[in-house]
């Protein structure tokens, strides 16, 4: 049996932009979880843990993060758990990696004598782990577009003697028309080739299993999330690989080490009495790890105005995130119409007459658009204040 943490696409160090002040916060989130991923590692005496590529977010960060990296590694090494890295495609292993500024390995305590923190390079592509009976298969290039599918001519079933036959690539398995501009691209077909038994993925933020051939393949995903609607990030994978009577079976199971919490809410706007009382509401959802997401749907009331912008600034500070959209529409106009001979019986007439051809014909935006026209026309006509 050989058992194993996978993980991939850290990104320690990113900006956040989108974030603001909460920027720094969530890199903190992404540390931490880097920290549960070895947390988990520790508690169920796995042998190895792979890390498969986009550890750091660029290959330029300071050196207290790459130590603070490699403290977290030394706890692996004193419980004699491997460790393997691959570089990314944003920690890319070109002349200006950060894999060549800093010997990670060393920093974690990790000799030369020894396999305890392995970063496999373009000239080291494997490696054969005896004490654990596998050898990990791990091609990358000095450049962030590969010049060619890094499983191209991989069969592991040839060289070193080993139980057991790990691969770890980071890249896009192929879409067409959604892969084709990837820096690096493989292909069910070039997986189910290489033989392996499992093959550890890196570069998409959402976990997820496949199986090419007999080849056991996964994302990690994102073990924190990096983009705020990556709801499938936080996971870490333990897998375990087993063989009894000459078969063997590959066992994932994902694990939640994320704290980013995901949640998409849809609210009638016709049960909202105004602005405030929806903030208040909402205010009560209040938490630090939340990315929310509201829409408001249904017909809403003439009287009901509501500013999306507003509502996001006034509840920022509670969440972690929250957006706000308003996709829900103002009313026709209900009851008796006033005399087509009067301002207001025209108007509404023409409009509503308007409206009904924009529905039919399927241009919704400019329906919507004519469909607030006339509530603001019924409100002005009503003589109420209408602020625009």
């Amino acid at each position: 049996m050989l058992r194993l943490i996978h993980t991939a696409d850290v990104h320690l160090g990113a900006r956040h932009d989108d974030l603001g002040e909460q920027a720094s916060a969530q890199r903190e989130r992404q540390f931490a979880a880097f920290k549960a991923g070895i947390d988990l590692a520790l508690a169920e005496k796995v042998d190895l843990f792979l890390i498969a590529g986009d550890l750091f977010d660029s290959n330029v960060q300071p050196r207290r993060s790459v130590e603070r990296v490699a403290a977290e590694l030394k706890r692996l090494v004193e419980a004699k758990i491997r460790t393997i890295v691959i570089p990314g495609t944003h920690d890319v292993f070109d002349r200006a990696s950060i894999y060549r500024a800093y010997d990670l390995p060393t920093l974690a305590g990790s000799g030369p004598d020894d396999d305890f923190v392995t970063v496999l390079d373009p000239d080291h592509p494997s490696i054969h782990l005896a004490s654990c009976d596998v050898v990990i298969h791990g091609p990358v290039f000095a450049t962030k577009r590969a010049p060619h599918s890094p499983l191209k001519g991989l069969d592991a079933a040839t060289g070193a003697a080993a139980t057991w036959r790990i691969g770890m690539v980071h890249g896009a398995v192929a879409i067409p028309g959604k892969t084709d501009r990837d820096e690096v691209v493989i292909t069910t077909d070039e997986i189910a080739a290489t033989n392996l038994d499992y093959l550890a993925l890196g570069h998409w933020h959402s976990a997820q299993v496949g199986k090419a051939g007999t080849v056991t393949y996964a994302y990690a995903g994102a073990p924190e999330a990096v983009a705020l609607d990556q709801d499938r990030a936080g996971k870490v994978l333990l897998v375990e690989l087993n063989e009894r009577d000459g078969a063997r079976t590959v066992n994932v199971e994902e694990r939640q080490v994320g704290k980013t919490r995901f949640e998409r809410q849809e609210l009638d706007a016709s049960a909202q009495t105004s602005q405030p009382a929806l903030i208040e509401s909402l205010r009560g959802l209040a938490d630090p790890d939340l990315v929310l997401d509201v829409r408001l749907v249904g017909v809403r009331p003439d009287e009901l105005d509501l500013d999306t912008e507003e509502i996001e600034t006034a509840l920022a500070p509670a969440f972690l995130k929250i957006r706000v959209r308003d996709g829900s529409l103002a009313a026709l106009t209900e009851g008796a119409l006033p005399s087509p001979d009067t301002i207001a019986g025209a108007f509404i007439r023409d409009l509503e007459a308007r409206i009904a051809e924009l529905e039919a014909a399927g241009s919704e935006a400019e329906a919507a658009e004519a469909r607030d026209a006339l509530r603001l026309g019924r409100l002005l006509l009503a003589g109420h204040e209408v602020s625009l």
